[in-house]
C-alpha cells in the first residue's frame, strides 16, 4: 500500500469520496484505486472561512502500478510505502511466577495492564476501592443532585478511573515507536468506542460510551482467567530483603486479608492520597513534583466555532476545541488543560469538606458551552520538591479553602468581577453548564496574588488569540487541583519501586497525563513483567 501524508480535501461534508483527490494526486484513474484507508484526519481552518480536512490515507492498489508510483514520486516526502506499526508482545521470562500477579486500580493502566496480562495467561487479580461502573455512575448522579458524596465511589474512584467522568480524550504527546497508542485505539474500538477514533486526530470518546467499553473490557479480562474485586482497598504489603513478599487488602465489614504475591502493579490514580502516605511511611521512595492548578472557565461554544471555523460555520463540523498556553516572565506556565468542548463543569470531589472540579463531555458534545481548565504551573515556590507530603498538603488545603468559599457548592465568579476583586452578583449573558451545586464567590481568595496574577496575564494572551476568552463575563469555577498526580513514586529501569516486585505505574504514580498515555504506561509495566516471569502457578 502507498501512503500519502497531506492530502488536502474542502470540507464540504463530515466525509467526503477521497477517490478524486488521490486519483489527482498520485496522477491515476479512479478506477486503478482499489481501496483508501484513512490513518489520520485534522481540520485546516488557516483560510477560514474556507476549510479542509487534511488526511493520511494509505492506498491499494495492482503491485505493479505501486512500484510505479513509488519510484516517479521517490523524492515526494508526501508520498511513500505504507509501513503500519504494529505493537509486540514480548517473550516470556525465566523466572517462575508462582502466584498471580495483583493490579491495584482500574483506571486505564490497570486494565490495559490486566488485558495484556490476561491476554498472556497471568490471570492477574485487580483490586478497585471504588464500586462497578454502573454503580459508580449511580453514586455519582447522586452526588450531583443531593450533594451527598460517597467517599469511596465518585469522580475520581471507582471503576475506570478519573477519566471516566471527563470528556474521554485520547490524544496524547508520548512519543510512541512500539504501536502502542495504536493498540490502545483499536482496543478501544474493539469493545464499543467509534471506530472514527482510529484516524480522528484529537480522538474522544465521551464519558457515556467509555462506561460501556470500560464494561466491556473488564468482562474480558474475566473471561481469560482474570479476577476482579470491587470495594475493596490496599491497605498495606509485605516485604523480605527488599522484595514483595504480599499485599494486605480490606473490604467493608471484613478483617483484613493477606494475599500472596511477587507482583503489584501500582496504577492508583492521581486521588489516592491515603495510599500514597502509607506508601510513603512504608519507605517506598518518592519525590514531589510540579504541577498545575487553577480555574474552569466556560464560553458559549458558538463563539469558540466561530474563533476557530469563521463565521456561520457548517453544522456537520464537531464542536470545535482549542489549545492555549503560554510561558511568563515571572516562569510560570499558563495554559489550558482537559478542554472539553460541548461539554460540562462537574463536581469532582472525593473527600468531605473538600472541593474539586474537572470537565466532562458526552459524546456527542452538544451542551451548549465549551470549557477548559485555565491552571498556572506551581512548584517548589508553593512546597519542597523533596516532600510528596506537602505538595499534597497544598492541592488538599486548596480544596478546603474551595469548599468553603462555596459553602460546599461549587465556587463561581466572572472573570471581570475576578480581575476587579469582588463577588459576582449573577452570569451575564450566557449561564454555566454544570453538575452539581453552585454559589458566587470571590475566587481571588484562593490562590496566592503571583498565581492569581499569572492567570489574569495568561488569559489577557489568550484574549489576543482569541477575540473574546478574555471577555468579562466568562464563567469561572474553582478549583482545579488535580490537573495531574503531585507526586512521583520512583521507579528504576525495569520499572519497579525499591522493593522488587511493586510497578508504580500511570497518572497517579506520576507517569502519565491522560487516559491514553496511562493505558500506554500500564502496557510497559505488563510488558516488563512478562519478560521477567513465566507463569508457574501449579507448581
Amino acid at each position: 500500500m502507498i501512503l500519502i501524508r497531506q492530502l488536502k480535501v474542502e470540507a464540504t461534508c463530515e466525509t467526503p469520496d477521497l477517490i478524486p483527490a488521490v486519483a489527482k494526486k498520485l496522477r491515476i484513474s479512479h478506477t486503478a484505486i482499489q481501496q483508501v484507508h484513512i490513518i489520520k484526519r485534522s481540520i485546516d481552518a488557516r483560510k477560514k472561512p474556507l476549510l479542509f480536512y487534511i488526511y493520511a490515507v494509505a492506498i491499494a492498489m495492482d503491485t505493479n502500478l505501486e512500484k510505479k508510483i513509488l519510484k516517479k514520486f521517490s523524492k515526494d516526502s508526501d508520498i511513500s510505502i505504507y509501513q503500519p506499526m504494529i505493537f509486540q508482545m514480548p517473550e516470556f521470562g525465566d523466572i517462575a511466577l508462582k502466584e498471580r500477579p495483583v493490579i491495584v486500580g482500574m483506571g486505564p493502566a490497570g486494565l490495559f495492564c490486566a488485558l495484556l496480562l490476561a491476554r498472556a495467561g497471568y490471570a492477574p487479580i485487580l483490586i478497585e476501592r471504588g464500586r462497578a461502573v454502573a454503580d459508580r455512575q449511580k453514586d455519582v448522579e447522586s452526588f450531583w443532585r443531593t450533594g451527598c458524596l460517597n467517599p469511596e465511589s465518585n469522580v475520581q474512584f471507582g471503576e475506570g478511573g478519573a477519566g471516566t467522568f471527563s470528556d474521554g480524550k485520547l490524544n496524547t504527546l508520548t512519543k510512541d515507536k512500539t504501536g502502542r497508542n495504536q493498540f490502545v485505539l483499536e482496543t478501544f474500538v474493539e469493545f464499543g468506542a467509534p471506530e472514527q477514533i482510529l484516524w480522528d486526530a484529537k480522538p474522544h470518546i465521551g464519558t457515556d460510551i467509555l462506561q460501556k467499553v470500560i464494561q466491556n473490557m473488564r468482562k474480558e479480562i474475566l473471561r481469560l482467567g482474570g479476577l476482579v474485586y470491587f470495594e475493596t482497598k490496599f491497605e498495606s504489603f509485605v516485604e523480605k530483603d527488599g522484595a514483595l513478599q504480599a499485599i494486605t487488602i480490606s473490604q467493608p465489614g471484613m478483617p483484613a486479608l493477606s494475599i500472596d504475591t511477587q507482583v503489584a502493579v501500582l496504577a492508583l490514580g492521581h486521588s489516592a492520597r491515603d495510599t500514597f502516605r502509607m506508601l510513603h511511611a512504608h519507605g517506598i521512595a518518592m519525590a514531589a513534583k510540579e504541577f498545575a492548578v487553577g480555574f474552569r472557565v466556560e464560553h458559549p461554544q458558538q463563539m469558540i466555532q466561530e474563533a476557530q471555523y469563521g463565521k456561520n460555520p457548517p453544522e456537520f463540523l464537531s464542536a470545535a476545541p482549542y489549545k492555549m498556553a503560554t510561558k511568563l516572565q515571572n516562569g510560570r506556565g499558563v495554559y489550558s488543560f482537559c478542554m472539553c468542548p460541548g461539554g460540562y463543569v462537574v463536581n469532582a470531589s472525593s473527600m468531605e469538606g473538600h472541593l474539586a472540579i474537572n470537565g466532562m463531555s458526552y459524546a456527542a458534545r452538544d451542551a451548549k458551552n465549551a470549557n477548559s481548565a485555565i491552571v498556572v504551573s506551581v512548584g517548589a515556590g508553593e512546597y519542597a520538591l523533596d516532600d510528596p507530603l506537602g505538595a499534597i498538603d497544598f492541592q488538599m488545603q486548596l480544596e478546603k479553602k474551595a469548599y468553603e468559599l462555596g459553602k460546599g457548592a461549587i465556587p463561581q465568579q466572572l472573570y471581570g468581577d475576578f480581575c476587579q476583586n469582588k463577588k459576582s452578583q449573577s452570569y451575564g449573558e450566557f449561564s454555566s453548564v454544570i453538575k452539581g451545586d453552585t454559589q458566587f464567590a470571590n475566587l481571588r481568595e484562593l490562590f496566592s496574588e503571583d498565581i492569581n496574577t499569572s492567570f489574569m496575564e495568561g488569559m489577557e494572551l489568550f484574549g489576543q488569540r482569541m477575540t473574546g476568552f478574555d471577555r468579562e463575563d466568562t464563567i469561572l469555577s474553582g478549583v482545579e487541583s488535580r490537573t495531574s498526580s503531585p507526586i512521583r513514586i520512583e521507579r528504576d529501569a525495569s520499572l519497579n519501586a525499591n522493593i522488587m516486585g511493586i510497578y508504580p505505574c500511570g497518572e497517579g504514580a506520576g507517569y502519565a497525563g491522560g487516559i491514553t498515555s496511562a493505558a500506554m504506561d500500564g502496557m510497559k509495566v505488563a510488558e516488563e513483567i512478562i519478560r521477567k516471569y513465566r507463569v508457574n502457578y501449579e507448581s
